[in-house]
């Protein structure tokens, strides 16, 4: 017989083996999660810096008067600062 049939006839052999690749796996899979969630935190964090960026602005600057107030530019005014 040949070894690679010794292998697959002894049940202990495999085990161990089987057990070693999944601890091996198991250790991978603990990586790539970890990964993952790493990539998760940066991802909300730019989602937060976008999501202040994209905020109106709360007060007038510029000698501006608010939105809902007359300024005297007329209705056609355009509204500075957003895409």
């Amino acid at each position: 017989m040949s070894q690679s049939t010794d292998r697959q006839t002894d049940p202990a052999a495999a085990t161990a083996s089987l057990a070693a690749e999944a601890a091996l796996l198991e250790g991978r899979l603990s990586l790539l999660r970890e990964a993952i969630d790493s990539v998760d935190a940066r991802i909300d964090a730019v989602s937060e810096s976008l999501r202040r960026l994209r905020r109106p602005v709360t007060g007038p600057t510029d000698g501006e008067a608010p939105e809902g107030q007359e300024s005297g530019a007329g209705p056609g005014r355009s509204q500075r600062g957003r895409a």
